[in-house]
């Protein structure tokens, strides 16, 4: 009985990893620095590459096809966390409206088509685009979409 009493901490510890383990496995992320709320990217979605700077995207306009998946593969090459909301104009003000309120985004969820990635990480977003129309993908961290760090996507 002591043999075993001695031996639950151990088991304890690798059913906890193990959990662990099983539920980093539930998104498509290049790093445990980026945290989204994304399903991972269904077969035939288009890869496409963005780096986040300092306080821009390199790429600043993007047209796809609707119903078309794009898997957005985000490398922060910038000194300071970026995030990348998917929405309309609309919903882009009303996102920035309320992370000026929440502070540090980096530190909670902010929906299904958002990705926050820490410096020198990576993360991947996938998202589908089923209606025509204009959206865009902003960055909300203070400051940032206000200062244009944003890319234009148009849906045809």
């Amino acid at each position: 009985m002591t043999h075993t009493l001695r031996r639950l901490p151990l088991i304890a510890g690798i059913v906890a990893m193990t959990t662990l383990v099983a539920a980093c496995g539930e998104t498509r992320q290049s790093s445990s620095d980026a945290t989204s709320d994304s399903a991972a990217a269904p077969a035939g979605a288009r890869t496409v590459d963005i780096a986040m700077e300092d306080i821009k995207f390199d790429q600043t306009k993007l047209t796809v096809k609707t119903g078309e998946t794009i898997d957005f593969r985000f490398t922060n090459t910038g000194q300071i966390p970026h995030d990348a909301f998917i929405g309309d104009a609309d919903a882009q003000m009303e996102h920035d409206d309320e992370m000026a309120h929440m502070g540090d985004a980096s530190t909670h969820s902010m929906g299904e088509a958002a990705i926050t990635v820490q410096p020198g990480a990576a993360g991947e977003l996938a998202y589908t685009f089923a209606a025509p129309g204009t959206y865009e993908v902003g960055c909300h961290q203070p400051g940032h979409y206000g200062a244009g760090m944003k890319i234009e996507v148009t849906v045809e």
